[in-house]
């Protein structure tokens, strides 16, 4: 079961999120917090494997929540939810270490979709905001050069990331394990100087490494 916690300020979302969570075989909630404040405690005892995390926070801000998370708890997946879809919200959240992003107009259904394609190493996106977000991408023109050549499987790993595939279809795609995806992904993150799949996605397009 995949272990997800919940941080939204507003009550009436937060029962109606935990409702959804409950209702899913697939998906085992572990909590719900109205702020950030604590989520480094929080996250230590919950072990969650997904964070769905509100853009908006009172006191610790769901981007600044994020780079806490991921600079400690780096296997962690986080979800951002809002109702904003302003370019630089996007792009701050992808580069504090976001897995994916949703609006909360979304439906349920596409909530626990965003959560399990999230674990399984997607990176959801409503439509509006991946346009965006490749816009952004197209728009950058800075070159970083002091990147380790990545081998070829390591590549193609890497290309089919960009290309939106989970880690269980990038397998089956290059008929390799599950765990030799996480072995070259491991060594893709090093090489390119990110902590998750979406600073790599991030960093392949604006170099035009695939």
């Amino acid at each position: 079961m995949i272990r997800v916690c919940i941080y939204e300020d507003i009550p009436d979302l937060r029962e109606l999120l935990t409702e959804t969570i409950r209702s899913v075989p697939e998906l085992l909630f572990v909590n719900a917090y109205p702020n950030a404040k604590n989520i480094l405690e929080n996250t230590r005892r919950d072990k969650p494997d997904v964070i769905l995390m509100d853009i908006q926070m009172p006191g610790i801000s769901g981007i600044e929540a994020v780079q806490l998370v991921k600079n400690k708890y780096p296997e962690v997946q986080l979800l951002m939810q809002t109702v904003f879809e302003e370019n630089t919200r996007i792009f701050a959240a992808i580069c504090a270490g976001a897995s994916g992003y949703i609006l909360k107009a979304s439906s349920p259904e596409r909530y626990v979709s965003a959560i399990i394609d999230a674990y399984q190493g997607g990176s959801p996106m409503s439509p509006s905001i991946a346009r965006k977000v490749l816009t952004m991408f197209q728009n950058q023109n800075q070159k970083i050069n002091d990147f380790i050549e990545l081998t070829d499987s390591e590549q193609k790993v890497l290309e089919l990331l960009v290309r939106g595939l989970s880690y269980k279809l990038i397998a089956d795609d290059l008929k390799i394990s599950y765990p030799t995806v996480n072995f070259h992904l491991k060594n893709i993150y090093r090489k390119l100087h990110v902590n998750s799949a979406t600073e790599a996605i991030s960093k392949a397009l604006q170099n035009k490494l695939v």
